[in-house]
C-alpha cells in the first residue's frame, strides 16, 4: 500500500511518499480501514520533529485524523462491517485499567495516539480497534468527515467537560486560524457562550466573524487583555482556551476574570510558562489541562455531527502525492481550518 512515512526524525526531510505491507488484522476486535482521507494537525509537525520519549520504528506512517470504509473485520467485531463508512477516534486506551473502566479513555496510562505512538492514517489502509470508529453522516465528505474527529474531540473535552463553559460565559479563543480552534468557535456557539478569538490575520479575523465569532481582536497588532476587557464590562473573561503557552500565557491570565478557568491542550508556542502562585490562589482560577477525549465524549460529538453541527471547516484538499507541501503549509501558519490528504477518490 502506498502510505507517507518518516524514514528518520528532525524536520520534514524526513518525510516520503512510500510502499508498505498491507497491515493485518491482529485481534478479534480489529478492523481494518481503507481510508479515503487524512487530516493534519499541529501533532504531525511535532511528530516529524522528533517527540521525546516516542519510540519510533522507521518506516513510520504520519496522521491521526482519517476516515474511510470498513475493509475486514476481527472475529468478534459487531459494531461495524465491510462497507460501512466511518471516522477513526485517533485515541487508544487499554480498555481495561481503571481509568478505562470508569469511561476516562484518555488518562489511560497505556494511551496512545495513531501517528504518534504507532503508525498512523495517512496510508490506503489503517487497523484500529471497532471501539474507534463512528458513523460517516451521509452528506458529509471525506474531506470533512477525515478532519472532525481529533479537533473536535479536544475541543469539546475543554470546554464542555473541563472547564464546563455555561450558556451567557464569555470565552478567548486564541489562533482562530487552526483546527482545534476553530472546533473551539462552533462548540462555544453550539453551547450558547459569548466569544472572543485571536489572530493574527485580518482575513482570518473576518471569516471568524462569519462564523458567528461575537469579538474578534488581531493579537499582532492589538490588545487582547483590553479587547477582552471592553466586551466584558472589565470583568475578564470566564474561560480561556490557550494551546499555545509561552508568547499568550501571560495575556491569557491578565485576561481571566476572578474565578476564572484556563484550559490548555497543547504548546505550539512553547511549553514553559511561569505563574505568581500569589495571583492564582488570591484570584481563585482553575488551571485546567485537557488532552483528547473518552469513548462517551466521543459518541456525543460524532452524535452531534449526524445532526448536521460541530462540521469542520476544511482549508485545502491536497493528493496523497503532495502531503508535504500541506505540511509545510500548516508550519507557516497559512491555513484557515483543516489541511485533507486525499488518500483514496
Amino acid at each position: 500500500m502506498r502510505a507517507v512515512a518518516l524514514t528518520g526524525t528532525g524536520g520534514l526531510e524526513h518525510l516520503a511518499l512510500t510502499e508498505l505491507p498491507l497491515p493485518p488484522i491482529q485481534g478479534p476486535h480489529d478492523v481494518r480501514v481503507r481510508v479515503h482521507a487524512a487530516a493534519l494537525n499541529h501533532l504531525d509537525l511535532f511528530v516529524a520533529g522528533g517527540l521525546p520519549g516516542v519510540a519510533y520504528r522507521f518506516p513510520h506512517v504520519v496522521g491521526a485524523d482519517g476516515a474511510g470504509v470498513v475493509d475486514e473485520v476481527g472475529a468478534a467485531v459487531t459494531a461495524v462491517r465491510p462497507g460501512d463508512r466511518v471516522m477513526i477516534n485517533p485515541g487508544l486506551a487499554c480498555g481495561t485499567c481503571a481509568e478505562c473502566r470508569s469511561g476516562e479513555e484518555s488518562l489511560c496510562p497505556a494511551f496512545q495516539l495513531l501517528g504518534e505512538h504507532r503508525h498512523g492514517t495517512m496510508a490506503e489502509f489503517v487497523v484500529v480497534p471497532e471501539a474507534n470508529l463512528a458513523p460517516v453522516p451521509p452528506a458529509m465528505s471525506w474531506a470533512t468527515a477525515a478532519a472532525f474527529p481529533l479537533a473536535t474531540l479536544t475541543a469539546w473535552r475543554m470546554l464542555v467537560t473541563r472547564a464546563r463553559l455555561a450558556p451567557g460565559e464569555t470565552v478567548l479563543i486564541w489562533g482562530i486560524g487552526g483546527g482545534v480552534s476553530q472546533a473551539l468557535l462552533r462548540i462555544a456557539r453550539h453551547l450558547g457562550a459569548t466569544t472572543i478569538v485571536t489572530s493574527g490575520s485580518d482575513a482570518k479575523l473576518a471569516a471568524a466573524r462569519a462564523d458567528g465569532a461575537d469579538h474578534v481582536v488581531n493579537h499582532a497588532t492589538g490588545d487582547v487583555v483590553a479587547a477582552v476587557r471592553a466586551a466584558t464590562a472589565n470583568r475578564g473573561a470566564d474561560v480561556v482556551a490557550d494551546s499555545v503557552g509561552e508568547p499568550t500565557w501571560p495575556s491569557s491570565l491578565r485576561a481571566l476574570r476572578r474565578g476564572g478557568r484556563l484550559v490548555t491542550c497543547g504548546a505550539t508556542g512553547g511549553p514553559h510558562v511561569t505563574l505568581d502562585v500569589r495571583r492564582l490562589y488570591w484570584h481563585q482560577w482553575s488551571l485546567l489541562g485537557s488532552t483528547m477525549g473518552s469513548r462517551a465524549e466521543f459518541g456525543a460529538v460524532t452524535a452531534l455531527a449526524a445532526g448536521g453541527a460541530l462540521w469542520p471547516r476544511v482549508d485545502a484538499v491536497l493528493p496523497l502525492e503532495r502531503a508535504v507541501d500541506a505540511f509545510r503549509r500548516l508550519a507557516a501558519g497559512e491555513q484557515l481550518g483543516k489541511l485533507v490528504i486525499e488518500v483514496l477518490p
